[in-house]
């Protein structure tokens, strides 16, 4: 087992995940990172931009999406390198590289067979729909729930009732007889055939074994976040691929021996990093995804509180952790106001001695605004 102190590990996250040296472009960060979580929510910028701006020289607001499905027009599926689609077992909207895919159809088969409203098996009503919605986009391309005119509703569920059309496009989308070809304006999905959306090889790869995705999930998990707990049957998947990591004040971490190097490196060199080197990081940013290490390594408790209760919140709707050279110290919670080019904050929480007003600046700057 290989000991550092928590400052080398807090300097190996930072250098790790991109946020000291950016990748030179999307690509390498996506390829890098094996997915970049998507969330349309958008109160200072989206989740995965306010993720990748941290990332990536010269990112720009709106760019993952150009890049995965083209500016005005689609991209044609030769030419695309990524695609929107749900982590397995999960309803988490990643943007995926293309060899992603294979391990995604046993998630995919098995949602055919589940009970839920949001993503399982078709109802009655949708299976009947269905042929008419997938007849539609073979004749026309690319379209969205609001092109069809099918007023019905679909029962209750988790999010609300939704129109038919909207509920039997996304449970086909899950299922992945569908895929996102392009984002319209608000957002709107626009779901197209695979066989447009994604290139033929990729298509055509042979589905993986259950042991081989099992093992490509935790390899990603180690990807997306560098550090990580692993449990036990998670370990003996990777137990080839990884070292382990004692670091003090926290259990047995793990990261991938193609890691390891890296840390040594950071272990020998007690150079600090400067702690005006600030960040502001998503609320689902990698370094703070995991609660756990985040509270045991960072000293800091922090819950992405967009849908916790107001009275019930402690730091704000979208407070964004303030990362100052090794510590995080605190919070700023930011709201855009497009219509008056500006950016407010409705509220901080620093520790004394750190300013996160040029990270602030540098915020309202990237997004347009003052």
């Amino acid at each position: 087992m290989l000991s550092i102190t928590p400052a080398a590990a807090r300097r190996f996250m930072r250098r790790a995940l991109l946020l000291d040296h950016p990748a030179p472009d999307l690509a390498t960060a996506l390829a890098y990172h094996g997915y970049i979580q998507i969330d349309p929510i958008n109160v200072c910028g989206r989740m995965h931009d306010l993720i990748l701006r941290n990332r990536v020289a010269h990112y720009r607001e709106g760019d993952l999406m150009r890049h995965l499905h083209g500016e005005k027009e689609p991209l044609p599926a030769a030419q695309r390198t990524a695609f929107e689609h749900h982590f397995p077992a999960t309803h988490i909207l990643v943007a995926f590289p293309l060899p992603a895919w294979p391990h995604l159809l046993a998630a995919n088969a098995a949602r055919t067979r589940g009970t839920g409203s949001w993503s399982g098996r078709l109802t009655p009503r949708e299976r009947e729909l269905s042929a008419h919605l997938l007849a539609e986009i073979s004749a026309r391309g690319p379209l969205s729930s609001e092109d069809f005119e099918d007023e019905r509703r679909a029962r209750r569920g988790v999010w609300g009732a939704m129109r038919l059309a909207k509920s039997t496009l996304q449970k086909l989308f899950f299922h992945g007889r569908l895929l996102i070809a392009q984002r319209g304006s608000g957002n709107r999905r626009l779901y197209d055939l695979p066989e447009r959306v994604l290139p033929a090889a990729v298509l055509a790869a042979p589905a993986p074994s259950k042991d081989e995705t099992a093992r490509w999930l935790v390899q990603t998990t180690l990807q997306q976040r560098r550090l990580v707990l692993l449990k036990r049957r998670e370990l003996l998947l990777v137990e080839d691929l990884v070292q382990a990591v004692k670091v003090a004040g926290c259990p047995t971490l793990y990261c991938l021996r193609a890691d390891v190097d890296l840390l040594a490196e950071i272990e020998n060199n007690e150079s600090q990093i400067e702690k005006q080197s600030m960040h502001l990081l998503a609320p689902l940013d990698p370094l703070i995804y995991d609660r756990r290490v985040t509270s045991a390594l960072w000293n800091f408790d922090y819950t992405w509180e967009v849908y916790t209760p107001p009275a019930k919140r402690v730091r704000g709707y979208y407070a964004l952790p303030v990362l100052a050279g090794t510590e995080i110290v605190g919070h700023v919670d930011p709201k855009a106001e497009r219509e008056q080019r500006k950016l407010r904050i409705v509220s901080r929480s620093l520790r004394r001695g750190h300013k996160a007003a040029p990270a602030v600046r540098a915020l309202a700057a990237w997004l347009g605004l003052q």
